[in-house]
């Protein structure tokens, strides 16, 4: 199984960017799906994340500014940032939480991380 990110890159603050990630490989079940993102030095944090289904859980700092889709024909999940401040320079990484076959257990699996770097 691989998640490959993209979309990454730098912007002035303000402005937007939108992440794509698609997972690919031997894939039974496709569950939860996130983004976290990582600051120099500090742990990975909860971005935003969405179910099969749907239903989206943001990070306060985000709420109103970021959103969260996926395409599950696609296996793909993508985040849309809007009104990006400094304090958004961070890599990202997208998440998904999958089953590879049938009767395996759930496992998360991560992306290589992209670097979103804004601009004050």
């Amino acid at each position: 199984v691989q998640l490959q990110a993209s979309g990454g890159g730098l912007v002035q603050a303000g402005g937007s960017l939108r992440l794509s990630c698609r997972a690919s490989g031997s894939i039974f079940s496709l569950n939860n799906m996130g983004w976290y993102r990582q600051f120099p030095g500090k742990q990975r944090d909860l971005v935003a994340r969405i179910t099969s289904d749907g239903r989206t859980k943001y990070a306060d700092s985000v709420k109103d500014r970021f959103t969260i889709s996926r395409d599950n024909a696609e296996k793909t999940v993508y985040l849309q940032m809007n009104s990006l401040k400094f304090e958004d320079t961070a890599v990202y990484y997208c998440q998904a939480a999958l089953r590879q076959y049938k009767g395996s257990y759930e496992a998360d699996y991560w992306g290589q991380g992209t670097l979103v770097t804004v601009s004050s």
